[in-house]
């Protein structure tokens, strides 16, 4: 019963006369709402408003929670995207009175306690990126590449050289074309080699004066690290490129190799990734760039600076691309990242690297016998696996295979990415997982594959919803919703 009424529309469970709240006596003289409202404002009719108490709203919604699969009910082997779990500690901390209660337009010296907080966390971001200057502004990853490109873009116009061409690894991350594009840059592909690393050959005959920035993903989403970085690096600073590392995998490597240090000019930071802030499934989130000495004149205003009467806000950098983000970025999330570096310190950042290779290894080894790993005996937080031939000879694709693990209490991996694995599994299992986590779910793919393709091709059997028709739902969306009618019951 309780699945069931979940499963309606709070326009379905309404009835005529349902309230949530009592409201008591006027207290003060009435007049008539329209004499109150000019008659513009006015709607010809009431709005079609589910009638509920306050119990069938709290029912609804935590029943539809104990739906959903998340990090803190389950495990969540999502390749690209690092879905680790979120110290609540970090919550707890980040919601103190004395940050949850400030307002963004109070005066500077009301809040240099969580300024000094922002300042901390440009320097040790700036440290950990070997790279001299950081924003904060940027409100997503994605959010962090279109900043960086457009210092990029700001760079080159201020010494008079007009580049137009952004250079993109095939293994690197989807929206890195997305944002160059943005930007307004023109992309070229760079293929990888057999072994899944920028092909050198390849890249030398795309630069030249009209290159403007070489993107690379490293370790890259097949989850390899290239170590041919300072070769590309040098390649690209002779024609007078950029390079821009997206850095949404700087968890395989925190602590361990700096990308400043390896010739990368700009770079963005994940902190639901690398930092264990909350993931942003659209929002709100937070992506921190960090760029060279020479970069630095074309950031956001403002950032955080101090002198000798405190912190402030610096808004005088007439070079600056300008505002990116509301006020200082999103304080929230980023106090959740301080709270995290603070509480790891420079040794604990290196044993999340660390821990999250090893992690990937051990399930690599125990799950390739049974899905091939094209590239890669060994990788770093992720690793991409095959059902190719399961497709072949059994028809079992990587999508129900997929599907399936939700029925064993899995999230399931990332499918169809990178493009150049066919039939991909993306499996990452980040470093907060335990060993026994681990084996049990390797247990659950090796008894999936001893199933019958039928049922594995109907699956999942345990959720509210089995098979939505996702090739219709991409090709007619619904993009606005039609109210109907509330009917009594």
């Amino acid at each position: 019963m309780r699945n069931e009424q979940a499963c309606e529309l709070l326009f379905e469970q309404s009835r005529p006369g349902r309230r949530a709240s009592v409201l008591p006596s006027c207290d003060v003289p009435l007049h008539p709402w329209q004499e109150l409202v000019p008659a513009e404002a006015l709607a010809d009719r009431p709005p079609p408003l589910p009638e509920l108490s306050e119990p069938d709203v709290v029912r609804h919604y935590v029943n539809l929670s104990q739906f959903n699969m998340s990090v803190d009910t389950h495990f969540y082997p999502l390749g690209s995207c690092t879905m680790k779990y979120n110290p609540k500690r970090n919550d707890r901390l980040a919601n103190l009175p004395g940050f949850s209660e400030l307002h963004p337009y109070q005066p500077v010296q009301t809040v240099q306690g969580v300024l000094e907080l922002l300042y901390q966390a440009q320097t040790m971001l700036a440290e950990i990126a070997g790279l001299p200057a950081v924003s904060l502004q940027p409100a997503a990853g994605a959010h962090g590449e279109l900043t960086a490109l457009l210092v990029a873009a700001a760079y080159f116009r201020d010494i008079r050289q007009k580049r137009s061409k952004v250079l993109i690894p095939d293994v690197a991350h989807g929206t890195n074309p997305a944002s160059a594009a943005m930007a307004g840059f023109r992309i070229v592909q760079i293929p990888s080699t057999p072994q899944g690393l920028v092909d050198l050959e390849a890249l030398n005959k795309e630069l030249d004066a009209d290159t403007a920035v070489f993107m690379i993903t490293n370790p890259n989403t097949l989850g390899l690290f290239d170590p041919q970085m300072d070769r590309i690096g040098q390649m690209v600073h002779q024609v007078g490129g950029l390079v821009y590392l997206d850095g949404a995998n700087m968890n395989a490597i925190l602590g361990i190799c700096r990308p400043g240090d390896f010739g990368v000019d700009m770079m963005h930071f994940n902190p639901h990734k690398t930092f264990s802030t909350p993931h942003g499934a659209g929002g709100p989130g937070a992506g921190p760039i960090a760029v060279s000495e020479r970069l630095a004149p074309y950031l956001p205003v403002p950032l955080v600076v101090h002198t000798a009467n405190g912190y402030r806000l610096d808004y005088d950098r007439p070079k600056s691309i300008g505002r990116v983000r509301t006020f200082f970025g999103n304080v929230g999330i980023l106090l959740r990242m301080i709270c995290y570096i603070l509480t790891q310190g420079p040794t604990g950042l290196r044993q999340v690297a660390e821990q999250a290779v090893l992690n990937a290894n051990y399930l690599l080894t125990r799950l390739k016998p049974l899905l091939p790993v094209p590239y890669g005996d060994r990788c770093m937080h992720e690793f991409v696996a095959s059902a190719a031939k399961l497709r072949a000879e059994r028809n079992i694709s990587a999508m129900e295979i997929a599907k399936r693990l939700l029925d064993y209490g899995f999230y399931a991996p990332t499918v169809y990415f990178p493009l150049v694995v066919k039939e991909a599994l993306m499996i990452e299992p980040t470093d907060t997982e335990s060993k026994t986590t681990l084996d049990a779910f390797a247990e659950a793919i090796q008894k999936i594959l001893q199933e019958p393709p039928e049922l594995l091709q109907q699956a999942p059997h345990s959720t509210p919803i089995s098979r939505p028709d996702e090739v219709q739902a991409a090709r007619q969306p619904i993009l606005r919703w039609q109210p109907t009618p509330i009917q009594p019951k």
